[in-house]
């Protein structure tokens, strides 16, 4: 059972503890500055990416649960060559994804513009894999959320730590076999209907706003993409779009169970033209059953005027697969331990908040 969570916000990070009466925060840290990505490892440490605009991306790292910080290194682009058919710049501008590898001090982050960077001594140095920077196909990215493409999502294949999955916005879902040496789009079945139709089905041009992999069952993936939802049981050799999410099939969040692989949770919104909650409440989504079927749960989410919106690393389940957390941009953060059949508030008044995760 998870006894402690951390939420990254725009003006600090907040680490949740569990007590008798419920959850309660042990303070923050940073602030009042932007934090993009949080990441509680099993040994230990603690990352925290930090998004200070003028001043740059800055990564800290905690060897003592929150308590002291120390600033590492943060990635760096090498200078841009000239290269017409670039549209995109070399610098980084937002740590979007922090994961942890299978070895002690390894760290993987996905940035925008669209780079995937490698540390093994717990960022003190960090190595851009150029393997998948230097493909042509990176240069078709385009941005979603933000003007540059980015990689908000990394998965590491329990089984095989050289298997790696990464989805990119806008740039589909890619496949790596090798550690990262080298790269395959993996977004079969995907469709992206902003396209023209004759370009609908081009792995890379699909927008996945967020995918995640089942620990348990590495196969099942379940994605969340700007033109719906999708789900993977072959690891991601194909994806099956899943029709049936109620009240819609639009959202960003997307969390799966620890060991069951067809159990999932999203946070539907109204539609892409309106990102917010279908007539005001809050709601998630849940399947049991591979997306054959929805419950949609309420019970403790604002049910009336409400229009929060839950970014795409705003849900996370612990590995017990009872307890969620979640947070919303206007400051919500709830807790579920029954599986998302009801919901806690914990906080009504955070700044918006960017991701959650359990641990550390």
């Amino acid at each position: 059972m998870s006894t402690c969570f951390w939420v990254a916000t725009r003006k600090g990070l907040f680490r949740y503890e569990r007590h008798a009466g419920g959850w309660r925060t042990a303070g923050p840290a940073f602030l009042g500055e932007p934090v993009s990505m949080v990441l509680p490892t099993a040994d230990g440490q603690v990352y925290a990416a930090l998004a200070l605009g003028h001043f740059g991306v800055k990564v800290h790292r905690s060897d003592d649960g929150g308590a002291n910080w120390t600033e590492v290194a943060a990635p760096s682009y090498p200078a841009k060559p000239e290269d017409p058919d670039d549209p995109h710049p070399w610098d980084l501008q937002l740590i979007w994804c922090l994961e942890a590898g299978a070895a002690d001090g390894e760290v993987w982050a996905g940035t925008i513009p669209g780079g995937l960077f490698h540390s093994t001594d717990g960022g003190a140095s960090w190595e851009l894999r150029r393997s998948l920077w230097e493909r042509p196909e990176r240069k078709q990215w385009m941005g979603g959320g933000y003007d540059q493409p980015g990689i908000h999502s990394i998965m590491l294949d329990p089984r095989h730590p050289a298997l790696l999955r990464l989805g990119v916005s806008v740039g589909g879902v890619w496949r790596s076999d090798d550690g990262g040496a080298g790269w395959r789009l993996s977004a079969a079945g995907m469709k992206a209907l902003y396209c023209p139709p004759e370009r609908m089905l081009d792995e890379n041009k699909q927008d996945v706003h967020r995918v995640v992999q089942c620990p348990g069952a590495p196969d099942h993936l379940w994605a969340s993409h700007h033109c719906g939802t999708y789900h993977s049981g072959d690891g991601g050799a194909s994806w099956t779009e899943v029709t049936t999410v109620r009240p819609t099939t639009f959202g960003f969040a997307v969390a799966v169970h620890p060991t069951d692989g067809r159990t999932a949770w999203l946070a539907p919104l109204h539609s892409d033209a309106q990102r917010v909650p279908v007539d005001g409440r809050v709601v998630v989504s849940r399947t049991r059953d591979g997306g054959e079927s929805f419950e949609v749960l309420g019970e403790g989410l604002p049910q009336d005027g409400a229009y929060d919106l839950v970014y795409r690393h705003g849900l996370e389940v612990d590995e017990t697969g009872e307890t969620l957390v979640m947070g919303s941009t206007t400051g919500g953060l709830w807790v579920s331990e029954d599986g998302g059949g009801r919901w806690a508030t914990v906080s009504e008044h955070l700044p918006p908040v960017y991701a959650v995760r359990f641990g550390g």
